[in-house]
């Protein structure tokens, strides 16, 4: 059973290493400006991909949702691409998904930052 979830894991950087060549090259939509590809999840009978994505440079909530729904309505014509880069037998269907994990993470060590800042004002 290893095997399956090998084979999971190599499509999911396959499809990873793809998918952020061809949004570079292909993609010319303004909307989404620069887009970085943080983690590909594949089903275990390799039909769907959820694509968790961030952006860079795009400020806000509805620019963000904006950048999420050009990318989905794309989706179709990136898995066309995609079809053509690889000899798999069928390619999953691709769902973006945002990831806030970048954003939570740059929050957190900025709450760190000011505690410590804090606890060494404190201490003089």
């Amino acid at each position: 059973m290893s095997k399956d979830f090998a084979r999971t894991d190599r499509v999911s950087d396959f499809l990873k290493k793809e998918l952020s060549q061809i949004i570079q090259r292909e993609l010319r939509d303004p909307r989404v400006g620069m887009v970085s590809i943080t983690d590909v999840e594949v089903t275990r009978d390799l039909s769907f991909a959820k694509v968790f994505v961030t952006f860079l440079g795009l400020e806000g909530e509805e620019a963000t949702k904006e950048a999420l729904a050009v990318l989905n309505g794309a989706a179709s014509y990136l898995r066309t691409l995609l079809s053509k880069t690889h000899r798999m037998r069928t390619t999953p269907k691709i769902s973006f998904h945002y990831d806030k994990s970048v954003h939570s993470g740059a929050y957190l060590s900025n709450l760190i930052d000011r505690a410590v800042k804090n606890d060494r004002r404190d201490e003089e």
